[in-house]
C-alpha cells in the first residue's frame, strides 16, 4: 500500500485526536517500519489495520467506523492534492465512474507500482448506481468512506447500502448500491 495512505492517516489522528495520541497509538502498533512512512514508499495494509486496531482502542470507536470516516478524510484530501481528477466532473456518479479507468491510470503514473483495488460500475437507471470493489485487501469500509466523502463533495443526498460479494464477508469484495435521494 503505497505511503500516501499512511501519511494521510497520521494527519487525520493529528487533527482528530491530537499529536500526543498519534504517538501513543504508533506506539502500541508496534509496526515493522517504525511507524515512519513516506507518501511514495511502499507499505504492508496490515501496518494500517494495526493503527486503526490500536487508535480504535484509544478512543472507544468501532475500528470499522474510524476506517469509513478515514475514507471521508481522505476524499477530500484528493480534492485539494489532485484537483485535476475533477476538473469537469459535475456529480457523483459521474466521478465513481471514471475512477478505474481514468483516476487509477493517473494515480499508476504518479505511484508506479500501486497495487489498487478494481472497481465495476453500472447505472441501472438514472438514480442508482451499482459499484463494485475487489480488492487483495479487506478495506471496503475504506471505500464507503471515499465514496460518501465524494457524495458529500458534490454536495448530494445519496444513500449508501453494501451487500458482501465474497462468501468471507471480509470486505475484499462488496457492492455498493448508491440511490440518489432527490
Amino acid at each position: 500500500m503505497k505511503g500516501v495512505v499512511f501519511t494521510e492517516f497520521m494527519e487525520m489522528m493529528d487533527s482528530r485526536f491530537g499529536p500526543e495520541l498519534t504517538e501513543r497509538v504508533l506506539e502500541a502498533a508496534h509496526l515493522p517500519s517504525g511507524g515512519i512512512y513516506t507518501a511514495v514508499g511502499t507499505y504492508d495494509h496490515t501496518e494500517l489495520l494495526a493503527l486503526v486496531e490500536q487508535l480504535s482502542l484509544a478512543v472507544g470507536l468501532p475500528a470499522t467506523t474510524l476506517v469509513r470516516e478515514f475514507g471521508h478524510y481522505l476524499f477530500g484530501r484528493f480534492v485539494k492534492s489532485y484537483p485535476r481528477f475533477f476538473q469537469g466532473v459535475h456529480s457523483a456518479f459521474d466521478f465513481i465512474e471514471q475512477v478505474d479507468n481514468h483516476v487509477h491510470v493517473e494515480v499508476l503514473k504518479l505511484y508506479p507500482g500501486a497495487e489498487l483495488p478494481s472497481f465495476r460500475s453500472e447505472r441501472p437507471d438514472d438514480r442508482r448506481m451499482l459499484f463494485d470493489y475487489r480488492s487483495s485487501r479487506p478495506l471496503a469500509d475504506l471505500a464507503e468512506g471515499l465514496i460518501a466523502g465524494c457524495v458529500d463533495h458534490y454536495g448530494e443526498r445519496v444513500r449508501i447500502e453494501r451487500m458482501p460479494l465474497a462468501a468471507d464477508g471480509g470486505g475484499t469484495a462488496v457492492r455498493f448500491q448508491l440511490t440518489r435521494m432527490d
